[in-house]
């Protein structure tokens, strides 16, 4: 993957802002491009509307700040991004675009994100809104960008196990042509696929294993207790612990031995990110509330769409009727809230533990001073001369008290306590995210049903006809 620089898109000469954004988003949405709009994807913004939608959030800005640059002011950014031919597809090309512009944008701006076939290599067109969606601020380009748009395409890239243009030279060898060149895999990529081929052979131990890895050409050493293997022309070796999982000495003997199974190498592919659902737009009260025709057009494309996706979500469920989708959503919401208070509670011990260890080590600290204080008839001389100390022993054993404790807990038991509690917050976190996303999605659906139906009826048939009003 290969990315250019960031291209401001300014008014120009001889042109409007309409005119200038149109132009641009005409072109990277050409369908003839984009298999007919279906490789069209827009965040924040519905990509049949996004000049519109650009220009009004521009004037909005305007409104908002009340900052007017000149004739030097940008409207939208454009980055291009570009894929070696066979490498991707075209759906999984736009994911790239738009995991790249969230991730760039921190998902402060509206963009769309078009992915062209009709070249051998299929590249994305990726265009965002130079003002944020609080329409508080603007995005500025910065010294550096170019490096940083490039790292940031390069690591989602590495994520993806993609192609990257190694130490690109600004002035060098064009991607168009790096595109055409025949790409070589690495070293270890080649080791690899040679142990692959020589495991496909069923051998019965390691040593044979080597001996068929030589027969293919490999060259194998051993220094110490390190094997290191180097093919025809190479300079030079490459250690066996050094390929990755799976392909390490201890790990081809369990595969040898029949304890475990040999997976090769795949190239990882994360999976797609569903489209997130939003509530529909009230259009009357928007508009009661001061918003224009413009912004009707485009909250009315943007219920279609929503309207869409809960048909496509309700259709995949069978069919399902309000009922079921509520109980659905009171069931996703009881999940999360005991998660919620699963970690709500195991966060309290936590901070609980924590306090309780600094009380535990004031007190042992403190403890000396506190007998020879007491020793002193309780002197005010010896309080005054040892204030600090006092007032800490006295807050731990206040502490103390309050919890009931008549054995105090040592300090390494309270720390292997924090440890075991910390492990056990961090493995509920993902089901706990992953609960609180099912759940806002469901509650979602069912709040758009009953905005439309009130529920009651077959939900999918009646958003089809709605949709097709």
């Amino acid at each position: 993957m290969a990315t250019t620089r960031i291209m401001p898109l300014h008014v120009g000469k001889g042109r409007t802002e309409s005119r200038a954004i149109s132009d641009i988003i005409d072109y990277v949405a050409n369908p003839k491009k984009t298999d007919n709009g279906r490789l069209i994807t827009g965040y924040a913004c519905d990509s049949r509307t996004a000049d519109a939608e650009f220009l009004l959030a521009k004037r909005q800005y305007l409104a908002t700040t009340g900052r007017v640059r000149g004739a030097d002011d940008v409207i939208a950014y454009h980055v291009r991004q570009s894929f070696r031919p066979g490498e991707i597809t075209s759906e999984e090309a736009n994911r790239l675009g738009v995991e790249f512009a969230k991730r760039f944008t921190k998902g402060n701006h509206a963009f769309v994100v078009c992915t062209h076939i009709d070249k051998s290599h299929i590249h994305n067109h990726i265009i965002w809104s130079s003002v944020s969606l609080e329409y508080d601020r603007k995005f500025r380009n910065f010294w550096g960008s170019t490096k940083a748009v490039r790292q940031l395409s390069d690591t989602i890239c590495v994520e993806n196990g993609l192609s990257i243009v190694e130490n690109p030279k600004p002035h060098g060898k064009s991607y168009n042509k790096w595109l055409g060149d025949q790409a070589k895999p690495s070293h270890r990529e080649l080791l690899r696929v040679a142990i692959d081929n020589a495991l496909s052979q069923s051998p019965a131990n390691f040593e044979e294993l080597l001996k068929l890895l030589k027969e293919s050409g490999c060259e194998v050493s051993k220094r110490g207790k390190s094997y290191r293997l180097k093919l025809p022309g190479w300079e030079k070796a490459a250690r066996m612990d050094s390929l990755g999982e799976g392909y390490g000495l201890d790990d081809l003997q369990a595969v040898l031995s029949g304890k475990k199974a040999h997976t090769p190498r795949k190239k990882i592919v994360t999976q797609a990110e569903t489209q997130k659902v939003n509530l529909l737009v009230d259009i009357q009260a928007k508009l009661q509330a001061g918003k224009g025709a413009g912004y009707a057009r485009w909250a009315k494309v943007f219920n279609l769409k929503q309207m869409a996706q809960t048909i496509n979500f309700l259709k995949e469920n069978g069919d399902m009727d309000f009922d079921e989708l509520s109980r659905r959503a009171e069931a996703a919401s009881e999940k999360c809230s005991a998660l919620t208070e699963k970690l709500k509670t195991t966060e309290a011990r936590m901070s609980e533990v924590e306090e309780l260890k600094k009380h535990v080590i004031n007190y042992l600290r403190t403890r000396e001073t506190f007998r020879a204080y007491k020793a002193s008839g309780y002197s005010k001389r010896y309080y005054a001369e040892h204030e600090q100390e006092i007032l800490l022993h006295r807050a731990a054993k206040k502490a103390f008290n309050d919890r009931g404790l008549k054995k105090l807990p040592t300090v390494k038991a309270l720390q292997a306590e924090y440890a075991a509690l910390l492990v056990e917050k961090r493995a509920a976190y993902p089901a706990y995210r992953e609960a609180r996303a099912e759940m806002k999605k469901l509650l979602t659906y069912r709040a758009n049903a009953e905005a439309i139906l009130g529920g009651k009826g077959c939900i999918a048939n009646t958003l089809l006809k709605e949709g097709q009003r």
